[in-house]
């Protein structure tokens, strides 16, 4: 049986395609708000770090209602580092719209959550967005399209899809390039007529598959599905059952459901097929689980999330000013802060190791990991991270294997000699250059993840931060070689205290210094950048002598040359191997792993 009055849809795209934008304009003219509401940019977008970088970070649901049928809506982030959060929601729709960017085209994410979506089988919605840029190019976008679908074996079917020009910004669609631009109508219609209504059978069992978890202080997990057979009901006695565990049978009882309506979840007492719904009230539910009706417990397949690439090593603070700043600094609340974000997040993993001090976070990309310390830092957590290191695999002859990135680069002419140099030290292999004619090169590398690792700062450096940078995941390939992180080494204070003028304006002549006068610094803290390769023990506590010889410019005041102050990116781009982040929620201090000068001589001799 069809369930005619809904549609299930998921806005897929490459990062800032416009995805969030266009569904804040099918919210408005779906009449979600009132007329004279103050509504904010990027509605979606509702974590403080999501509205500060303009990235999805997390998958959203939400509703509109057009001519009397439920549209369920899904906002996937754009982000490589998030594509478990796409993988996992695609399995709870009919149809997605794929949303790309009417003058940068087909970009790599673009190729990688179309593929997702064809693997499942299901019809596309092209949207050709920005048709409102000055340069946009949106004939030349469409082959680009139609060439990325073949190249991805799209069905007959997939390759017939509709083409949707839009602004999402200015709120319309059109269906063709010389229509007059009026409302969002035409992308509502192609809706209705283009994705399938929800199919499934009401008189057989329950069969709901967990796609998506919600977490909240006062319930506790939320388990957000699509009801596939069935239907479901508060109070309802369930069996939850999972395909890659077939030993789990456990008997549950839904105690709250809800549905989605605009921005809210609405309290429903029951649901049938084709509904998206919120299920609360399971303690240990996860994303893969399925709730079956008692009477005929059958799981359904879901795709296993692929496994993180990155790790890093998340210790106590035990620096000698640990414990001045964080509200949370014990391991015992490490521990739980760490092991709560696997309620919500799939792509996650944590691990203990040998010491409760430590624990080993592995996630799909730098971004990722440093989305989770600045959302830890901002909660009062007080911390030390490690350098990134990536997760190694042997095959079956014992070979090391390492996680591959295929890079696609677009950098003006000039940089483009500089960027090749600078991913040939890093192990990476140039597969394709291609000029558009306009002064710009597009270069397609394949590297190391590991080469990338602190890459991108000094990449928007050689370029004058004109250069575009976006990396996919490629598979795992054979071990290239060591790879030198840093040329340069760092300058680390000798003794603890306040540091002064006098003594920074010494330091500054070894390097580029990251401090200023006033800040408290302690024996083994990294305060700059040396110069050259080797690192530099320095005082920069030391005061001035008073004599009785004076001169005629011993007074004058001492120029000191502002510190670099990095950003919390930054800084996990510069640390080494042999150093730590220290993470406050007021302050980031380098450090080295080992303070004292003697015993870290003594471990790098011995190495």
């Amino acid at each position: 049986m069809k369930r005619n009055d809904i549609r299930n849809i998921a806005i897929i795209a490459h990062v800032d395609h416009g995805k969030t934008t266009l569904v804040d304009e099918l919210l408005k003219q779906s009449g979600v708000f009132r007329a004279n509401q103050a509504v904010a940019e990027r509605v979606m977008d509702s974590g403080d770090i999501e509205r500060e970088r303009g990235i999805t970070i997390l998958s959203k649901n939400t509703a509109v209602t057009y001519k009397d049928i439920k549209i369920n809506i899904i906002d996937t982030p754009g982000h490589a580092d998030f594509g478990g959060e796409v993988e996992r929601v695609l399995k709870m729709v009919n149809g997605v719209i794929l949303v790309v960017d009417a003058f940068e085209g087909s970009m790599p994410q673009t190729k990688f959550v179309l593929r997702k979506a064809l693997e499942l089988e299901l019809p596309v919605i092209v949207c050709i967005n920005k048709i409102d840029r000055p340069e946009a190019r949106p004939a030349e976008v469409i082959d680009e399209v139609l060439e990325l679908l073949m190249d991805l074996d799209a069905s007959d079917a997939q390759l017939d899809c509709p083409f949707v020009f839009a602004s999402a910004r200015d709120g319309y669609a059109l269906l063709n390039l010389e229509d007059e631009p009026k409302d969002m109508t035409p992308l509502f219609e192609t809706i209705i007529n283009s994705i399938p209504a929800p199919e499934g059978d009401p008189d057989a069992g329950t069969q709901v598959l967990i796609s998506t978890i919600d977490y909240n202080e006062y319930v506790g997990r939320i388990g957000v599905g699509k009801v596939d057979n069935g239907s479901i009901r508060v109070n309802q006695e369930m069996v939850m059952v999972n395909h890659h565990n077939p030993e789990q049978c456990k008997k549950v009882k839904i105690s709250k459901l809800y549905e989605f309506d605009g921005l809210n979840k609405v309290d429903v007492t029951e649901a049938g097929i084709g509904s998206i719904v919120a299920i609360s009230g399971i303690a240990d539910i996860h994303i893969g689980d399925t709730l079956c009706s008692p009477e005929h417990p059958e799981p359904i397949p879901f795709q296993k999330i692929s496994e993180p690439t990155i790790a890093m090593h998340f210790l106590v603070n035990d620096s000698p000013l640990a414990g001045k700043e964080g509200k949370y600094v014990t391991s015992r609340h490490l521990r739980d802060r760490l092991f709560r974000e696997l309620n919500t997040d799939v792509s996650l993993r944590v691990e203990e190791t040998e010491t409760t001090e430590c624990f080993k976070v592995s996630g799909r990309g730098e971004l990722h990991l440093s989305v989770l310390i600045e959302n830890m830092r901002r909660e009062g957590y007080e911390f030390a991270v490690s350098k990134a290191e990536v997760l190694y695999r042997t095959d079956e002859k014992g070979h090391r294997l390492e996680p591959m990135e295929r890079a696609y680069i677009d950098v003006d002419d000039e940089y483009s000699g500089n960027v090749i140099q600078k991913l040939g030290e890093r192990k990476g292999e140039l597969i394709n250059m291609s000029s558009n004619g306009s002064g710009s090169t597009r270069l397609e590398f394949l590297i190391p993840a590991r080469g990338l690792i602190g890459y991108r700062g000094e990449f928007l450096t050689d370029t004058k931060g004109t250069g575009v940078l976006n990396t996919i995941f490629e598979g795992y390939g054979p071990y290239k070689g060591d790879i030198q992180y840093r040329k340069q080494g760092s300058l680390i204070a000798f003794e603890p205290g306040e540091a002064i003028t006098y003594g920074l304006f010494n330091a500054q002549e070894r390097g580029s210094l990251f401090i200023g006068p006033g800040e408290k610094v302690y024996a083994g803290m990294v305060i700059g950048q040396n110069g050259k390769a080797e690192d530099i023990e320095l005082n920069v506590c030391k005061t001035k002598k008073l004599t009785n010889t004076r001169s005629s410019s011993a007074d004058e005041a001492l120029k000191l040359t502002p510190p670099r102050i990095l950003s919390l990116e930054q800084c996990l781009e510069f640390i080494d191997t042999d150093e730590l982040l220290e993470i406050t929620p007021k302050s980031l201090r380098i450090r080295k792993k080992i303070l004292d000068p003697t015993l870290r001589k003594r471990a790098n001799f011995s190495k």
